[in-house]
């Protein structure tokens, strides 16, 4: 077998006030879920400086320290491996505003699930919120339920 294989890197981050999170209204082709910030890394680009952009471009806030808590990651039909690095920040700085990528707006953090979340974000809290779990691995042979580690 061969030691390599094709990764798509990719960030999300939650990002804290207080008792409060930043969440993201997504929209995309297929339809919409409130989820967190977060984009594609960009060829060379260091995952925490991608994190860092991401979060500028579709919120207008600049986070400061973020802390890697976790990974996301599954197999594509293709074989190749998509991997989220998953970031929780609270200090930032800027006006909040919000892009083409959706809606940016503060929820309390118990109130995210009571939204129209996206796919296994109620997992991902697991891991935001800094629990006894790392990693998220979606496994197309049990159907996509997700594995929690």
């Amino acid at each position: 077998m061969e030691p390599t294989e094709q990764v798509t890197l990719t960030n999300m981050c939650m990002i804290q006030s207080g008792s409060k999170v930043l969440a993201l209204e997504k929209v995309w082709e297929d339809g919409r879920g409130v989820t967190f910030p977060g984009g594609h890394v960009e060829r060379h680009e260091p995952i925490v400086d991608s994190v860092i952009r991401e979060v500028k471009e579709e919120t207008g806030l600049t986070i400061q320290d973020p802390k890697l808590c976790g990974i996301k990651e599954w197999i594509e039909e293709d074989g190749s491996r998509y991997m989220v690095f998953l970031f929780r920040a609270s200090r930032f700085t800027g006006e909040l505003t919000s892009s083409s990528e959706g809606r940016v707006f503060w929820v309390d953090r118990d109130d995210v699930l009571k939204t129209d979340w996206i796919w296994h974000l109620d997992s991902l809290m697991r891991i935001f919120q800094g629990g006894d779990k790392s990693e998220l691995f979606l496994d197309a042979d049990r159907d996509w339920k997700p594995v929690l580690k």
